[in-house]
Protein backbone atom coordinates (compact mmCIF):
# COMPACT_ATOMS: atom_id res chain seq x y z
CA UNK A 1 0.00 0.00 0.00
CA UNK A 2 1.45 3.30 -0.89
CA UNK A 3 1.47 6.20 1.19
CA UNK A 4 0.85 9.90 0.22
CA UNK A 5 3.61 10.80 2.66
CA UNK A 6 6.31 8.90 0.62
CA UNK A 7 5.20 10.70 -2.55
CA UNK A 8 5.61 13.76 -0.87
CA UNK A 9 9.04 12.94 0.47
CA UNK A 10 10.28 11.57 -3.12
CA UNK A 11 8.63 14.97 -4.52
CA UNK A 12 10.75 17.21 -2.03
CA UNK A 13 13.69 15.55 -2.65
CA UNK A 14 17.17 17.14 -4.59
CA UNK A 15 16.07 15.79 -8.61
CA UNK A 16 19.28 13.12 -8.54
CA UNK A 17 17.55 11.17 -5.83
CA UNK A 18 14.05 11.24 -7.23
CA UNK A 19 14.62 9.05 -9.86
CA UNK A 20 16.61 6.56 -7.18
CA UNK A 21 13.99 6.51 -4.63
CA UNK A 22 11.04 5.76 -7.11
CA UNK A 23 12.94 3.29 -8.19
CA UNK A 24 13.83 1.89 -5.20
CA UNK A 25 9.56 2.16 -4.16
CA UNK A 26 9.10 0.68 -7.69
CA UNK A 27 11.62 -2.42 -6.76
CA UNK A 28 10.43 -3.19 -3.27
CA UNK A 29 6.48 -3.04 -4.16
CA UNK A 30 7.41 -5.40 -7.18
CA UNK A 31 9.14 -7.83 -5.03
CA UNK A 32 6.73 -7.82 -2.23
CA UNK A 33 3.16 -6.51 -3.15
CA UNK A 34 1.64 -6.60 -0.15
CA UNK A 35 4.18 -4.27 1.57
CA UNK A 36 3.32 -1.48 3.54
CA UNK A 37 4.66 2.52 3.34
CA UNK A 38 5.51 4.59 6.38
CA UNK A 39 7.84 7.54 7.47
CA UNK A 40 9.91 6.58 10.60
CA UNK A 41 12.25 9.03 11.99
CA UNK A 42 11.71 11.33 8.89
CA UNK A 43 12.51 9.10 5.86
CA UNK A 44 10.10 6.24 4.69
CA UNK A 45 10.26 2.85 5.66
CA UNK A 46 9.02 -0.29 4.41
CA UNK A 47 7.12 -2.97 6.76
CA UNK A 48 5.23 -6.04 6.10
CA UNK A 49 2.50 -7.05 9.20
CA UNK A 50 3.36 -4.26 10.96
CA UNK A 51 7.17 -4.90 11.64
CA UNK A 52 9.89 -2.39 9.91
CA UNK A 53 12.39 -4.30 7.18
CA UNK A 54 13.76 -1.56 5.05
CA UNK A 55 14.22 2.14 4.26
CA UNK A 56 15.56 4.61 1.97
CA UNK A 57 16.31 7.82 2.60
CA UNK A 58 17.81 11.54 0.42
CA UNK A 59 20.06 13.82 1.37
CA UNK A 60 21.46 16.94 0.07
CA UNK A 61 24.48 14.61 -2.32
CA UNK A 62 23.19 11.55 -2.23
CA UNK A 63 20.62 8.72 -1.20
CA UNK A 64 20.45 5.26 1.05
CA UNK A 65 19.26 2.07 0.92
CA UNK A 66 19.40 -0.76 3.46
CA UNK A 67 17.63 -3.70 5.70
CA UNK A 68 17.00 -4.05 8.82
CA UNK A 69 18.50 -7.58 8.80
CA UNK A 70 21.19 -6.00 6.30
CA UNK A 71 23.58 -8.64 7.15
CA UNK A 72 21.72 -11.53 7.37
CA UNK A 73 20.04 -10.26 3.74
CA UNK A 74 22.98 -9.39 2.24
CA UNK A 75 25.86 -11.52 4.04
CA UNK A 76 27.45 -8.41 5.51
CA UNK A 77 27.08 -6.02 7.65
CA UNK A 78 27.63 -3.03 5.17
CA UNK A 79 28.94 -2.48 2.08
CA UNK A 80 30.40 0.94 3.09
CA UNK A 81 30.46 3.10 6.33
CA UNK A 82 30.29 5.94 3.84
CA UNK A 83 26.50 6.33 4.23
CA UNK A 84 23.72 4.63 5.92
CA UNK A 85 22.17 1.48 5.05
CA UNK A 86 24.60 -1.81 3.18
CA UNK A 87 24.79 0.33 -0.18
CA UNK A 88 26.97 3.48 0.40
CA UNK A 89 26.50 6.65 -0.91
CA UNK A 90 24.01 6.50 -3.78
CA UNK A 91 24.29 9.32 -6.03
CA UNK A 92 22.39 7.35 -9.56
CA UNK A 93 19.99 3.94 -9.90
CA UNK A 94 23.77 3.12 -11.32
CA UNK A 95 25.15 2.44 -7.76
CA UNK A 96 22.49 -0.17 -6.81
CA UNK A 97 22.71 -3.27 -7.81
CA UNK A 98 21.01 -4.63 -11.10
CA UNK A 99 16.83 -5.02 -10.43
CA UNK A 100 16.60 -8.90 -10.74
CA UNK A 101 19.14 -8.76 -7.68
CA UNK A 102 17.46 -6.19 -5.92
CA UNK A 103 14.58 -7.76 -6.17
CA UNK A 104 16.06 -10.80 -4.66
CA UNK A 105 16.92 -8.66 -1.81
CA UNK A 106 13.67 -7.70 -0.54
CA UNK A 107 12.22 -11.39 -1.14
CA UNK A 108 14.94 -12.62 1.19
CA UNK A 109 14.52 -9.75 3.88
CA UNK A 110 10.42 -9.74 3.61
CA UNK A 111 11.21 -13.89 4.33
CA UNK A 112 12.88 -12.91 7.22
CA UNK A 113 10.82 -10.99 8.27
CA UNK A 114 8.04 -13.34 8.27
CA UNK A 115 9.71 -15.93 9.78
CA UNK A 116 10.70 -13.41 12.25
CA UNK A 117 14.33 -13.15 12.49
CA UNK A 118 15.80 -10.67 14.87
CA UNK A 119 18.62 -8.68 13.72
CA UNK A 120 22.09 -9.40 16.03
CA UNK A 121 22.29 -7.33 18.70
CA UNK A 122 25.75 -6.19 19.53
CA UNK A 123 26.03 -4.89 23.18
CA UNK A 124 28.79 -2.66 23.49
CA UNK A 125 30.02 -2.26 26.77
CA UNK A 126 29.76 0.81 28.04
CA UNK A 127 33.37 1.83 30.00
CA UNK A 128 32.40 5.51 31.61
CA UNK A 129 35.32 7.66 31.98
CA UNK A 130 37.29 8.55 35.07
CA UNK A 131 36.17 11.89 35.53
CA UNK A 132 32.32 11.42 34.61
CA UNK A 133 32.80 8.51 37.48
CA UNK A 134 34.20 10.78 39.92
CA UNK A 135 31.66 13.71 39.81
CA UNK A 136 29.15 11.22 39.90
CA UNK A 137 30.78 9.66 42.79
CA UNK A 138 30.14 13.29 44.63
CA UNK A 139 26.52 13.24 43.44
CA UNK A 140 24.95 10.44 44.93
CA UNK A 141 21.18 10.74 43.26
CA UNK A 142 22.94 11.44 39.77
CA UNK A 143 25.19 7.93 40.33
CA UNK A 144 22.04 5.83 41.37
CA UNK A 145 19.89 7.08 38.48
CA UNK A 146 22.53 6.58 36.16
CA UNK A 147 23.32 3.13 37.46
CA UNK A 148 19.60 2.32 37.22
CA UNK A 149 19.56 3.02 33.70
CA UNK A 150 19.76 0.46 31.40
CA UNK A 151 22.59 -0.11 29.33
CA UNK A 152 21.85 2.05 26.16
CA UNK A 153 20.76 5.14 28.25
CA UNK A 154 24.09 4.67 29.72
CA UNK A 155 26.22 4.44 26.90
CA UNK A 156 24.09 7.69 25.59
CA UNK A 157 25.76 9.84 28.35
CA UNK A 158 29.18 8.22 28.21
CA UNK A 159 29.43 8.62 23.90
CA UNK A 160 28.05 12.41 24.44
CA UNK A 161 30.90 13.20 27.28
CA UNK A 162 33.56 11.27 25.49
CA UNK A 163 32.90 12.92 22.07
CA UNK A 164 33.38 16.38 23.33
CA UNK A 165 36.54 17.75 21.68
CA UNK A 166 38.04 20.11 23.97
CA UNK A 167 38.32 19.98 27.12
CA UNK A 168 35.82 22.62 28.89
CA UNK A 169 32.98 21.17 26.22
CA UNK A 170 33.73 18.07 28.38
CA UNK A 171 33.33 19.49 31.76
CA UNK A 172 30.27 21.12 30.65
CA UNK A 173 28.75 18.02 29.67
CA UNK A 174 29.07 16.51 32.50
CA UNK A 175 27.82 19.22 34.65
CA UNK A 176 24.87 19.15 32.67
CA UNK A 177 24.68 15.44 32.98
CA UNK A 178 24.57 15.16 36.71
CA UNK A 179 21.99 17.85 36.72
CA UNK A 180 19.78 16.13 34.52
CA UNK A 181 20.26 12.98 35.83
CA UNK A 182 19.48 14.46 39.36
CA UNK A 183 15.98 14.73 37.30
CA UNK A 184 16.01 11.28 36.56
CA UNK A 185 16.56 12.54 32.78
CA UNK A 186 17.90 10.60 29.69
CA UNK A 187 20.14 11.59 27.97
CA UNK A 188 17.81 12.37 24.89
CA UNK A 189 15.09 13.95 27.19
CA UNK A 190 14.16 15.87 24.87
CA UNK A 191 13.17 13.47 22.00
CA UNK A 192 11.31 11.61 24.26
CA UNK A 193 7.60 11.44 24.05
Amino acid sequence: MRDRRVDAYIARSADFARPILSHLRTVVHEACPDIEETIKWGFPFFQRQGALFCYMASFKQHAAFGFRRGALVLGKEKASERAMGQFGRITSVDDLPPRKTMVGYVKKAAALNEAGVKPARKPKAVAAPADFLAALKKNTKARKIFEAFPPSHRREYVEWITGAKREETRQRRIATALAWLAEGKSQNWRYEE
